[in-house]
């Protein structure tokens, strides 16, 4: 269609616009900037919300070690496991799927008591065994499942099959976020997703907004966050062009819930743009504190995972409400050793044992732990 300078209304339609085009996201930010929206709205679907009782914590660090890192080797000793180090397991057991459940495995690792609590920890956490007494050890978690997909289900939502929110979408759902510029579920991935897919951080039956939002680490974390117009001019003209389109279908179809959602997730990504780059800008935090992270360390995953302990942390103090870490990738399934119990995990531990603690030291140090939940484990341990 020739251009003469003039909006003409026309059949096209907003999904055959989108097909035509690709504006990037920040072309898509939708009705709702027509009005300029303050956050804390009714519209806004990630607006802040009181809670019914009052609560300490205002944000969560979730921090996610899939593959089954193992109780007994880290927080949870076993004398008479130590004991009975490679004898015939003395009760019966259910067969895995190896159906091979072999002989009692004490742990290769040393158990000491630390702090004023006096709770044990193994050799393989030394920085955290400095924390100790800002630590809270649950020792009676469990687990319905012994694959890795369906467990990981289990932990993120309390159902073993897929479709149902995630927490961190709930915590969404429930609370909304603090900011306006960022996401309420951020998702800090180390390199691989988990067992279950991007299904571990789905938002299920609630609306779309709620979903974990998933950054990269590197240079770019999300895609398209740098507009790649030439011009702001540029830009602003799509806006204004998808104003009108958007505008059209909710007079046709009226308020819908997929329609809500986009239009939510367009005008968040449209803000993204600014807070994004801002978020990433580390290069402003001291060098005493890029070292107690561990970020110049020489292990690329010990590196990575400091980034995005560092990150969390940031994130927090940007009012998010639930930030995700996911291991960094470093071959093979992370704590998952079926075989290889003693280099596995010490790999693992060296990856997030400083940072984890460098993390903690940080938010206590500026008295955002007290209103911070820090919660670290996985989606199963191991069999004796």
């Amino acid at each position: 269609m020739p251009h003469c300078g003039k909006f003409h209304p026309s059949s096209l339609s907003r999904r055959a616009m989108l097909a035509q085009c690709a504006n990037g996201f920040g072309a898509l930010a939708l009705t709702s900037l027509l009005a300029d929206k303050s956050f804390g709205s009714v519209a806004n679907s990630l607006a802040p919300r009181t809670p019914h009782h009052a609560a300490r914590a205002r944000s969560v660090i979730f921090l996610y070690m899939d593959g089954g890192p193992s109780q007994v080797d880290t927080f949870d000793p076993k004398p008479r496991l130590t004991a009975e180090n490679g004898k015939p397991f003395a009760m019966k057991m259910e067969p895995t799927q190896f159906n091979n459940n072999g002989n009692t495995l004490g742990s290769p690792w040393e158990f000491q008591q630390h702090g004023q609590s006096g709770i044990p920890v193994s050799s393989l956490f030394p920085h955290i065994a400095q924390c100790v007494d800002d630590l809270a050890v649950v020792r009676s978690m469990t687990s319905a499942f012994s694959e890795h997909t369906n467990a990981n289900y289990f932990l993120h939502t309390g159902s073993g099959l897929q479709g149902r929110p995630s927490m961190g979408a709930w915590a969404g759902y429930g609370l909304g976020s603090e900011n306006a510029d960022l996401p309420g579920f951020v998702v800090l991935n180390g390199g691989l997703i988990p067992p279950g897919g991007l299904d571990n951080f789905n938002s299920g039956f609630l609306p779309a907004t709620y979903q974990g939002s998933v950054f990269k680490p590197g240079a770019n974390p999300v895609a398209n966050v740098i507009p790649t117009e030439a011009k702001p001019e540029l830009q602003d003209a799509k806006l204004t062009l998808m104003r009108k389109l958007d505008a059209g279908v909710v007079e046709r179809f009226g308020k819908l819930d997929a329609l809500e959602s986009a239009i939510a997730n367009y005008e968040l990504a449209y803000r993204m743009q600014s807070a994004v780059p801002e978020l990433m800008a580390i290069r402003g935090e001291t060098d005493a504190t890029k070292e107690m992270y561990g970020l110049g360390s020489s292990n690329k995953m010990t590196a990575t995972f400091a980034e995005q302990c560092l990150l969390a942390r940031r994130l927090v103090e940007r009012g998010v409400r639930f930030i995700e870490l996911t291991c960094p990738a470093g071959g093979g399934d992370r704590w998952d050793q079926h075989s290889n119990l003693r280099d596995g995990h010490e790999k693992n531990s060296r990856a997030v044992d400083q940072p984890i603690a460098g993390l903690l030291r940080d938010l206590k140090s500026r008295g955002l732990l007290d209103s911070t939940l820090v919660v670290w484990g996985g989606e199963f341990g191991r069999t004796p």
